[in-house]
């Protein structure tokens, strides 16, 4: 990334680069809000392609008729030269089975919506309200900060124009690793929040917890196995029902044939992601009574500093943000 981004740089000498020592996007979503000197903010992630030369004019003109805090925007899967893999992907995710069905990344619908899922911009104005992103977070971060948002009773627009297309994983164990990551950012953020606990987000975890118990049941008594098997049939068929009404939108053969793979996929990435996170979480706090140490703090979110007529930063006010402690030793350095 450092090379493509000193390569543009001889075009657009506007454009700054910062080092990420962290490597997460959390930090690196940090590192932007602090060093940006504009009223607007927008995470533009890396896989993903912009087909609209006038994509930040849009966003300005989306915030100054919204009147909004932050904007959200369609996030489609669908792109240029995709495989029959990455094609099935796309269908799949955008179908009430391969996604939450609270969440508005594949609507069509300019309107006032909740931030948690689909905010990717916003102003000045929100950083220090609700402060930064949670370093913390290596997945899930943006639903997290989002979801602070929302709790501040924030407003949200989402703009159908501001479309961007992301690029799906290449491969079923890219797609595994993706989605166990969701599920370990989901448990974090349910663990931080704990409204944020959903039946959506822990449904594959409970589907796939009771086929593992009903089988692990069946040498003892028939019954069991014959509950195992009825619920896993059920799964298959409705996996299968979906998969054929999608493949009637996909034109290649082989993209049709990926989707009840894709669909299992999904749902046993997210739930082993849900599983390891809580067998994590679990463990931490069995070694934390254990060893009888205090819990520890939670980790200081940074807020954004503004410069006066002499460039000197100037901290923010704590009651800006109660929860948020603001370190005027680090903003002076």
């Amino acid at each position: 990334t450092p090379t493509l981004v000193r390569r543009l740089q001889r075009r657009f000498p506007h454009l700054h680069l910062f080092e990420n020592p962290q490597r997460w996007s959390s930090a690196a979503r940090n590192i932007g809000v602090r060093h940006g000197q504009g009223e607007y903010f927008v995470i533009i992630d890396g896989h993903c392609d912009i087909d609209d030369p006038n994509y930040l004019r849009h966003i300005v003109d989306a915030f100054e008729k919204s009147g909004a805090d932050c904007l959200g925007r369609p996030q489609p899967l669908e792109i240029h030269h995709a495989t029959p893999l990455q094609e099935a992907i796309a269908s799949a995710r955008r179908s009430w089975l391969g996604h939450n069905p609270s969440s508005y990344i594949y609507s069509s619908v300019g309107q006032f919506v909740p931030a948690s899922s689909v905010a990717v911009a916003y102003r000045r104005s929100v950083f220090e309200t609700v402060g930064l992103f949670d370093e913390r977070f290596d997945a899930c971060e943006d639903v997290e900060f989002n979801h602070r948002i929302d709790r501040a009773g924030l407003h949200c627009w989402f703009a159908p124009e501001l479309a961007v297309h992301y690029h799906p994983r290449k491969s079923i164990s890219a797609l595994l690793q993706q989605m166990a990551r969701y599920g370990r950012g989901r448990v974090r953020l349910a663990m931080k929040h704990s409204d944020a606990w959903t039946l959506p987000s822990v449904a594959p975890l409970l589907f796939f917890t009771a086929c593992g118990f009903l089988f692990a049941l069946s040498g003892q008594r028939r019954e069991w196995a014959y509950a195992g098997a009825t619920l896993s049939s059920i799964y298959l068929m409705v996996i299968l029902l979906v998969s054929i009404v999608l493949a009637s939108r996909l034109k290649g053969v082989a993209a049709k044939l990926w989707l009840p793979i894709v669909f299992g996929a999904l749902h046993l990435g997210f739930a082993w992601g849900t599983l390891s996170e809580l067998i994590r979480q679990l463990g931490r706090a069995v070694i934390r009574v254990a060893s009888r140490r205090p819990v520890p703090p939670p980790a200081v979110e940074w807020l954004p500093v503004r410069a006066d007529g002499n460039n000197r930063p100037i901290p923010l006010h704590p009651a800006a943000h109660p929860d948020t402690t603001v370190a005027t030793e680090r903003a002076a350095a």
